[in-house]
């Protein structure tokens, strides 16, 4: 009884209906698993795809040619501002594997100066490689922020 059932669970099953030489469910439309999956990714883009182009359908453009040529003939009070903008001026930057100085290459050896530069064990000492870091500056934060002054009242009062 229970090989006659079996059998009969077996016959519910078809041939894909891509084709591809599996058998297919009825409960997956007559697809194989892999084909069935193929099929429900190929619909939800499909449906994302509807959406988005619905969504800018929907959406009304900012200005019409109607009134863009209205604008055009009639004569404003308010002059037009016309904002120019100016584009940034990329700064050339050394390959961070060269020496800023001497152009070699220092791979990992490289020394990295607090002005930002990469340089080569030669120039890695500021007075060679013309730093621009102020480190007499930096030196006196430090030590007055390491040793705070603490002074005592002169006179209590009474």
């Amino acid at each position: 009884m229970a090989e006659e059932q079996n059998w009969q669970e077996a016959s519910n099953h078809t041939p894909c209906a891509n084709n591809c030489g599996f058998l297919g469910s009825p409960t997956t439309f007559n697809f194989c698993s892999k084909c069935y999956e193929d099929h429900c990714l190929k619909d939800q883009n499909m449906s994302q795809a509807k959406l988005a182009v619905e969504k800018s359908l929907s959406q009304q453009p900012e200005t019409s040619f109607s009134s863009i040529s209205s604008r055009a003939t009639a004569p404003s009070s308010d002059p037009l501002v016309v904002v120019k903008t100016v584009p940034e001026v990329a700064v050339k930057s050394q390959p961070r594997n060269r020496c800023a100085k001497c152009n070699r290459r220092v791979g990992l050896t490289g020394f990295t100066c607090r002005c930002g530069i990469t340089c080569c064990g030669t120039h890695r000492y500021p007075e060679q490689h013309g730093c621009t870091f102020d480190y007499k500056t930096m030196g006196r934060e430090a030590i007055a922020k390491a040793n705070p002054v603490i002074k005592a009242v002169k006179l209590q009062k009474i």
